[in-house]
């Protein structure tokens, strides 16, 4: 019963963010440590992100003389958290451990040479809010030239951004038309591209970076990596973790371990967890990877861990045109249902929340709002002017417009009724919606939702647009209209831990030497998404607690 095939000290199940932080600190500490990755490539849905961050009070905004504080991060998450109902995840102790641990995780990585950076403006998303930021508490990784893995460099996951090309330049190419600073931004890109392939570099950015740089340092550090290695069982005797049960090179082997942490993603790609705990969403929306399928966290459900926020998800308003339906990463639709031009309403032609807020809460709030009245999929109305300065999925005309107009997706009309027709909405509501936001443009102010009062809402609009980046009336024909999608990155839901990562039951007993971080967890900020990089940046966070508590406290 108890013969094992291998021993380590420390199993860690899963590479997405936080796995190999915990992995690397735990080998550096002389700790025997086995990575099983269920997939063939490493770095899990993080690699595919931005691998961006969100730590208030962190080191690099003191680098940049950006005050901050932990009181005024804990004053931020409080009014957010506080008085919400049914989220044991979200206790004081583990979210005051998240904002107190977080600034020392990263000076931590840095002192292991994980070179990372802030970006300078990317404000929370809810910096109205006492303790929010209107600049930024992001963080993410500099360029890292894969090549520095040797023969690992081929089983890293595919990044969005595989090019030497920050994400804050490239935020600055929205700005071409307008600024040298961008211009001159492009051309270092270039001649930085130019460069790195004529010197045989591999450079890449975002989240492929960020778990790059952390596979090398894991690697220094001697952890065992074994990719195509699915973990099937949890071995537990009298509530104590003992090992696990894997299929390594296809055979199945018994893992003696004291340790195990699990960061197993969630179950954005299991179709049928989906239906049971988020109802009116799609694996085919998602852009987490293939095998994010929550089988883990059902075997640790199995095992009597306590589960919660598993309707939660980290939404990505998505738009599907005709040839892009299963597109490495599906087009977005966030900047393109806050540009100036543009609303967004449901089936019955009403706008129902503000089309500027964060894509966690634009999501939950479509699907909310689907339980009054039809909204999933909702649509995008744009006038001329949006759709030429922003374009839709990048296409600002031509044939493929056309092509998309004659297969059904876009519809186009030279009045508002005329859409609505083509929309199957009411023509009068349609109207008269479009009609009053035009009024609030007029005034300045949206007295519906509020968009164009937050920094966030100007930050995703369109800084050239006068008076507001934000608002702007549909009164220009041509008349757009696209259908959106609650997508995601990822779910937001998953086991129970404490404020040192332990897994947790009902009844709030440990199960000895099992961790977990990441998604497969129930997110210490509740059923909220604070800012840019809210569950990476807690991943790794809680991955560091992690660590520290098991070579303080129990190896």
């Amino acid at each position: 019963m108890n013969e094992f095939d291998k021993q380590v000290d420390v199993v860690v199940v899963g590479s997405g963010a936080g796995s190999m932080c915990f992995a690397q600190m735990t080998a550096k500490a002389g700790k025997s440590v086995l990575l099983l990755e269920k997939a063939s490539l490493i770095g899990g849905t993080t690699a595919r992100s931005g691998g961006v961050m969100w730590i208030p009070n962190n080191p690099l905004q003191v680098r940049d003389g950006v005050a901050d504080s932990y009181d005024e991060g804990k004053k931020l998450i409080d009014n957010l958290v506080e008085g919400a109902e049914d989220v044991p995840g979200s206790t004081p102790a583990r979210r005051e451990a998240l904002l107190r641990e977080g600034p020392k995780m990263l000076e931590y990585l840095i002192s292991q040479g994980v070179r990372l950076t802030r970006v300078k403006h990317w404000p929370d998303y809810y910096d109205d809010r006492p303790g929010g930021c209107k600049t930024s508490r992001t963080v993410v990784s500099e360029l890292f030239n894969l090549k520095e893995l040797g023969p690992w460099c081929k089983k890293m996951q595919r990044g969005f951004l595989p090019l030497p090309l920050m994400l804050s330049d490239a935020f600055e190419f929205k700005n071409l038309k307008h600024t040298w600073k961008s211009r001159r931004v492009l051309l270092r890109f270039i001649l930085r591209l130019i460069g790195h392939v004529l010197m045989g570099k591999k450079t890449v950015s975002a989240g492929l970076a960020l778990q790059g740089q952390m596979m090398k340092a894991a690697l220094a550090a001697g952890v065992e990596f074994s990719v195509d290695s699915p973990v099937e069982e949890l071995l537990i005797e009298n509530n104590q973790v003992i090992g696990v049960v894997a299929k390594i090179n296809g055979n199945k082997q018994r893992i003696k371990a004291d340790i195990v942490m699990m960061d197993s993603g969630g179950f954005a790609k299991n179709q049928i967890m989906r239906d049971k705990y988020q109802p009116h969403t799609s694996t085919t929306w998602s852009n987490a990877i293939d095998t994010d399928t929550g089988e883990m966290i059902e075997e640790m459900m199995r095992k009597g861990a306590a589960t919660n926020n598993m309707d939660m998800m980290v939404g990505y308003q998505t738009i599907l045109p005709p040839g892009k339906e299963n597109d490495f990463i599906k087009p977005g639709a966030q900047q393109l249902g806050a540009h100036p031009h543009a609303i967004v309403v449901d089936q019955s032609g009403q706008r129902f929340q503000n089309e500027g807020g964060s894509y966690v809460a634009f999501c939950r709030g479509m699907l909310d709002h689907n339980k009054q009245s039809p909204a999933v999929p909702s649509w995008i109305v744009m006038d001329s002017r949006c759709v030429k300065s922003k374009g839709i999925a990048g296409v600002r005309g031509g044939k493929k417009l056309q092509q998309w107009e004659a297969a059904g997706f876009l519809k186009v009309a030279n009045s508002i009724p005329e859409l609505a027709q083509l929309m199957s909405i009411d023509a009068d509501t349609l109207l008269a919606t479009v009609e009053r936001f035009n009024g609030f443009v007029l005034k300045g102010v949206d007295e519906d939702f509020g968009r164009g009062h937050r920094e966030y809402d100007k930050w995703l609009g369109d800084a050239w647009h006068k008076p507001s980046a934000s608002l702007g009336a549909l009164d220009e024909a041509p008349f757009y209209a696209v259908p959106v999608v609650p997508g995601d990155v990822g779910t937001y839901g998953g086991v129970v831990t404490d404020e040192f990562a332990r897994v947790l039951k009902d009844d709030g007993a440990i199960i000895g030497g099992l961790y977990a971080t990441g998604v497969c967890t129930a997110s210490a900020y509740g059923r909220v998404y604070p800012g840019a990089g809210a569950s990476i940046g807690p991943a790794y966070t809680f991955a560091y607690i992690a660590a520290n508590h098991v070579l303080n406290d129990v190896l």
